[in-house]
């Protein structure tokens, strides 16, 4: 978690620097070029400008957000943000670990899956032995937790 919101801050501290100080650069040469109307490169430059200022109002946002997570409502037991489930694939029968992490943090390669895919989604909440159905465009996988390790077993 700490990694992501390093990332988000270096992200918002980038977008600040353009909006402050190279986007309004950009802007005062293509007025120069003098008709606004026709002017290509001011109006590429007016809607990098919003982009950018609704890009750090999201950015910020989801920094709050993460400021807001409260540990003590994260689980000991049970699957919630930040665990390491590995479970067993009752259809394939193979062993296969998840991390559950942020959407932001989210790479299907590495396994790690957000709270809001349907992966993970069903492995919230669930504990060692509990069996989960989830719903795919391939059908249903079904799937056994055999081991847990939440961010509270990381953290001490």
């Amino acid at each position: 978690m700490e990694e992501l919101i390093k990332k988000l801050q270096a992200e918002i501290t980038t977008l600040e620097y353009e909006l402050r100080n190279e986007l309004p650069k950009e802007i005062l040469k293509a007025r120069a070029h003098g008709d606004l109307k026709e002017n290509a490169e001011f109006h590429a430059a007016k809607e990098r400008q919003r982009y950018v200022d609704a890009r750090l109002a999201q950015l910020k946002k989801r920094l709050m957000d993460f400021s807001l997570i409260d540990m003590t409502k994260i689980p000991h037991d049970r699957v919630g943000l930040g665990s390491t489930v590995v479970v067993l694939d009752l259809d394939k029968e193979e062993e296969v670990t998840y991390k559950i992490v942020a959407s932001e943090e989210s790479d299907a390669a590495k396994r790690m899956i957000s709270t809001s895919s349907p992966i993970g989604r069903g492995l919230l909440g669930k504990q060692v032995g509990d069996e989960v159905a989830i719903p795919s465009p391939g059908g249903v996988r079904k799937m056994e937790i055999l081991q847990l390790t939440t961010i509270h077993d990381v953290v001490e």
